[in-house]
């Protein structure tokens, strides 16, 4: 697909003021020129050309607040002052992959004043005797050349920096269950201590109810006792009783 028709379609109903990241990776320029850029673009950020088959950089427009821009795996060989002019605060550049072979090519970065990361990795000039020396006397504002600064310690990563937030988003999502868990273990704790609570209520109902068979057995006892000693007394005769019993022997 040409990169003109390309660009078109990535717009996505968008005018290029609207624009703030393009990738038109792997698409085709007709003569090695950049093409369908314009100047309308100018709040564009993040620019991928990668492998379009570029091999100058002449007819890219003004892009004044383009911070980052890949073209790496494309034919440059030089004219990249064209990036000061018109990329003037670029803080990453990857031209990987290309045809720069000497210093002098490299030069023209330095009114990048705003550039801290610079890739020329697969590149000839990365044969050159002290390359990486040199280039970070060329460019000291570089801090990161081919993703190493000079004592070899790695450029940080801006996706795996992204990845640690979204671990730490999981971990702070996660901590929401778990205080769940811990509320969970609390209710837990509660239903273990009423049903200790409740185990000492029934033995104690049980412990009560044995005390009342207890009370119960010794009124029935007592109740007993009572009706022994009351059929156990011998019943008095009344003088009534008595005289009744005379008449019925005079009779």
């Amino acid at each position: 697909m040409e990169m003109k028709k390309r660009i078109s379609l990535e717009l996505r109903n968008r005018t290029p003021v609207e624009v703030a990241e393009l990738v038109v990776d792997n698409c085709r320029t007709s003569d090695g020129e950049v093409e369908g850029l314009t100047d309308d673009f100018k709040e564009l950020e993040f620019l991928s050309m990668v492998n379009v088959g570029l091999t100058s950089l002449a007819k890219l427009p003004s892009l004044p607040k383009l911070h980052k821009l890949e073209l790496s795996d494309n034919n440059i060989s030089g004219a990249l002052e064209t990036l000061s002019e018109k990329c003037p605060n670029l803080t990453y550049l990857n031209l990987s992959g290309n045809k720069i072979k000497e210093l002098s090519t490299v030069e023209a970065l330095q009114n990048l004043k705003n550039l801290k990361s610079l890739d020329l990795f697969n590149c000839e000039i990365t044969t050159l005797e002290e390359y990486r020396e040199s280039i970070f006397e060329l460019l000291p504002q570089v801090t990161y050349l081919d993703g190493f600064d000079q004592e070899d310690n790695e450029a940080p990563d801006s996706e795996a920096d992204g990845d640690d937030d979204d671990e730490d988003d999981d971990d702070e999502e996660g901590a929401g269950p778990t205080g769940d868990c811990e509320d969970d273990d609390d209710d837990d704790e509660g239903s273990e201590g009423g049903e200790e609570v409740g185990l000492s209520y029934l033995m104690k109902e049980g412990i009560q109810d044995e005390e009342d068979d207890d009370d119960y057995v010794e009124e029935e006892e007592e109740d007993d006792e009572d009706g022994a000693g009351t059929h156990g007394e011998k019943r008095k005769r009344d003088p009534e009783d008595e005289g009744e019993d005379d008449d019925e022997d005079d009779d």
